[in-house]
């Protein structure tokens, strides 16, 4: 089974790659646009995705400032 972990910032903890391209776009030629996160995705295989959860607690995410979702798809 094919799995997808999108790791971001929580709501409220500062994001400095997410500041630093939102104060770029104006300067490119991007205007309107506003409140950018940059965050991680993790793709990978397992076969027991009951595992998942606890994978990104232990090792992918730092739970303390990030959160993060766990998409799973069939092969």
């Amino acid at each position: 089974m094919k799995a997808r972990v999108l790791i971001r910032p929580k709501q409220g903890i500062l994001d400095p790659q997410g500041q630093t391209v939102e104060r770029a776009l104006p300067a490119l030629g991007f205007e309107g646009i506003t409140d950018v996160h940059i965050g991680r995705l993790v793709e990978l295989e397992v076969s027991d995705p009951s595992q998942l959860e606890a994978l990104c607690e232990k090792l992918l995410a730092n739970t303390l400032i990030e959160d993060f979702e766990i998409q799973l798809e069939e092969d």
